[in-house]
């Protein structure tokens, strides 16, 4: 096979936009071997049949390919948190870790949770709509999930300034390209104190149970006798944390940003807010919350004519899927009135994303009363806005608005 032409991933270019990059490994080399040795796909397809196929995995504990698992790394905070929780974990241990959870992200239960999401987003755009000017991730799309979150993990109203102005979550840990020492600090010292955080909250909620989803864990701890140890309670709430917000954050960003660069759609938005929905599936579609995933072969197996020997690692580009033109008719085009739009963006099989419901009713309820609210609403920096230098994760450091005042 014929390698297409090198490209950075960390590259400030490919950051900006990636999408060229996917055009070109889709065209030239859609089942690619890179010189690392890691197997990269950019196929809706074959990404979509990798994910729902048991036998790919991520062996977290002995996939020595893994840069996260080095052997000088398996004893830092961070890895030894996601190494815990049901993101990386495979059955039998995910099966347990996510059943565990599950319940409280059923459909029901999720659209039970619409009249207080629409009344958080009100009351985000109560107090922004007067200033004339917003950073839309700063005071809107980062707030509202947080806000979310919150609630359903039983955070004491006192304790979440915290996570609205201080918490963020890195992305890098998540991503093939290892992080320098710096990030790992930092990463770290962040693991350490929301592990303080969540210890001092358990006691709390074992003393004075909620209704929420915290109380419900420990609940299910203390019943069952090791279900679910202490290390394991607190790394999956930590994910459920940072998942619960990160992919709603980014949906929001991402997708106005992408409606603005292509005015006729968010006019279209404005003029009929019940698009809303629909909108919300395009929007993942055309620049992904999160762009890439990765497993490990447990057996020989044939992708797109390669043999992906037992053992290799292969990264599933979600992005570059969702952009195929085998899959989507004029792919690189936005119409938030596509029909039949099925973005890779939460992932697939087992592992599909627990809160992708949750997220899309987020988007949902964002975007109409963005477009209801904020209909004359104007992006500033929008030809070069500033891009978060993380690659699995897609989300923008900022992105100032403004509007006239009525």
């Amino acid at each position: 096979m014929n390698a297409p032409p090198m490209f950075n991933p960390m590259d400030p270019a490919f950051v900006r936009d990636p999408y060229p990059a996917y055009r070109m490994l889709r065209a030239h080399a859609p089942v690619w071997k890179s010189p690392l040795g890691v197997w990269v796909l950019t196929r809706y397809e074959d990404i979509q049949r990798l994910l729902k196929d048991s036998t790919f995995v991520h062996d977290f504990d002995g996939n020595i390919s893994d840069p996260r698992n080095r052997r000088e790394l398996r004893d830092e905070p961070v890895y030894q948190s996601l190494g815990r929780s049901m993101l990386l974990r495979d059955p039998p241990d995910h099966t347990r870790l996510r059943g565990l959870v599950a319940k409280a992200f059923t459909a029901r239960r999720v659209e039970e949770m619409r009249p207080q999401i629409e009344k958080i987003v009100a009351t985000l755009l109560d107090g922004l709509a007067p200033l004339g000017r917003m950073d839309v991730i700063e005071d809107f799309a980062h707030k509202l999930p947080v806000i979310v979150i919150c609630d359903m993990l039983g955070i004491p109203q006192e304790d979440r300034a915290q996570f609205l102005s201080g918490y963020r979550v890195s992305g890098r840990a998540i991503d093939p390209v290892p992080m320098t020492q710096a990030e790992l600090e930092q990463v770290n010292a962040n693991i350490l104190a929301g592990r303080a955080y969540f210890a001092t909250l358990f006691e709390r909620r074992r003393r004075e149970p909620g209704d929420d989803l915290v109380t419900a864990l420990l609940q299910v701890q203390d019943e069952r006798d090791g279900r679910l140890t202490e290390d394991e309670l607190y790394s999956n709430i930590s994910l459920l944390f940072a998942a619960g917000h990160e992919t709603t954050t980014n949906l929001i960003g991402n997708g106005l940003l992408a409606l603005h660069r292509n005015p006729d759609q968010w006019e279209k938005l404005v003029a009929d807010p019940s698009l809303a929905s629909g909108a919300v599936e395009e929007l993942l579609r055309y620049d992904s919350s999160v762009q890439l995933t990765s497993r490990k072969a447990s057996a020989d197996t044939v992708i797109g004519g390669q043999t992906i020997r037992r053992g290799e690692e292969v990264i599933c580009l979600l992005g570059a899927g969702n952009r195929d033109p085998e899959a989507y008719e004029e792919p690189e085009k936005l119409d938030i009135a596509r029909k039949n739009v099925k973005p890779l963006s939460f992932g697939g099989g087992i592992h599909t994303c627990l809160g992708a419901q949750l997220a899309r009713l987020e988007g949902e309820i964002a975007f109409r009363a963005l477009a209801t609210r904020l209909p004359n609403m104007r992006l500033e920096n929008m030809d070069n806005p500033q891009w978060k230098p993380t690659i699995t994760l897609r989300r923008l450091e900022h992105l100032p608005a403004a509007w006239e005042i009525s």
